[in-house]
């Protein structure tokens, strides 16, 4: 459903009087299947909104090629364009118009009649709990329903391709859980292919079928959350030592664990590192423990998070990431379409 090969794209910066390039997106190549839903995660500057923007034709690639919704991108921006529904960040509902009529025109922007977008509006306004708002402008709609309605205006035309870009910033915590809802819904029940852009670590880990990192302006991961978690952060055993004299030999135990060259740390009778795929491991690790008379008072095991994931794989925290004020795919590109 989307393929990209080396896509690249430059921007052109001053510092003083001196002119400097960016590259912002640094040789990305991408493939996502037919009804998969996918996580693009990246602190600000990383390239994300970039590459989002080039595979919806919003700005032309300086290198490589892409093809969405088998349409390029470049040449045949207007068939992608077709073939796509596009949530933006900032949403594109008119403040002063009816929640209906918006819906509607948007449909017919798309060559469908007025009798299809009328049916095909309600029909939504109903799966996105819209149900009375068809009349109300939108400006007397609470965050909640306009972002509903932003998706309701992108599925109009009912794409077989999806791209959602931070689609539950600034929501309370119901209306987020409501529309992981209607997120995981466009799959399930329509089949669609859904490209998510999201800051919300536990958003990405409860809709997307596989997860892609972006840092740098390259891809630093792409795999299933599970995956990811298990093979790059790993999980974190907590021991409890009953017997302070017998830390150091329940340290060497849980170090050999894995490859082992674990880090394990020690806090008075604690007994702390992480190990890949724990699960596995633990009743193996009991048994040697026990056999070498170590007893232990408590044992936890912590499952890693996507934050984890990302801290390892980056060096930093994509919370900690999102604070930074360096936000160089903001800038002005070259070569954009509008």
């Amino acid at each position: 459903m989307i393929h990209a090969q080396g896509l690249v794209q430059t921007f052109q910066t001053k510092e003083g009087k001196e002119k400097k390039q960016i590259r912002a997106v640094d040789g990305v190549d991408l493939d996502i299947a037919e009804g998969e839903v996918v996580g693009f995660l990246g602190p600000n500057g990383a390239g994300k909104t970039t590459t989002l923007r080039m595979l919806t034709t919003l700005l032309k690639p300086t290198e490589g090629t892409a093809t969405v919704a088998g349409y390029d991108v470049v040449t045949q921006s207007e068939d992608v364009r077709r073939s796509i529904g596009y949530v933006s960040q900032s949403g594109g509902v008119s403040s002063y118009a009816r929640a209906g009529e918006e819906v509607m025109d948007h449909g017919m922007l798309y060559g469908r009649t007025m009798a299809q977008v009328q049916k095909r509006g309600k029909e939504l306004f109903e799966e996105l709990q819209l149900d009375g708002l068809w009349n109300r402008t939108s400006k007397t709609l609470s965050g909640g329903q306009k972002r509903r309605l932003d998706i309701a205006m992108g599925l109009i035309h009912d794409p077989t391709l999806i791209f959602l870009d931070e689609p539950t910033t600034g929501l309370d915590p119901q209306a987020r859980a409501n529309l992981w809802e209607h997120i995981a819904d466009m799959r399930t029940r329509r089949g669609a292919t859904v490209f998510l852009t999201t800051h919300y670590l536990d958003e990405a880990d409860t809709l997307s079928d596989r997860i892609i990192i972006i840092d740098q302006g390259r891809i630093v991961a792409s795999d299933t959350s599970d995956n990811l978690k298990a093979e790059v952060a790993g999980d974190l055993v907590d021991l409890e030592v009953a017997d302070l004299d017998r830390v150091g030999e329940a340290a060497k135990r849980l170090g050999t664990l894995g490859d082992g060259n674990s880090d394990v740390e020690i806090d008075g009778r604690r007994v702390s590192g992480r190990v890949q795929r724990a699960g596995r491991a633990i009743p193996g690790l009991l048994r040697d423990l026990d056999a070498t008379g170590v007893t232990l008072d408590a044992i936890e095991v912590h499952r890693p998070t996507l934050d984890d994931v990302f801290l390892t794989l980056t060096g930093r925290s994509l919370r900690d990431a999102e604070a930074s004020t360096e936000k160089p795919e903001e800038h002005a590109p070259e070569g954009a379409n509008s």
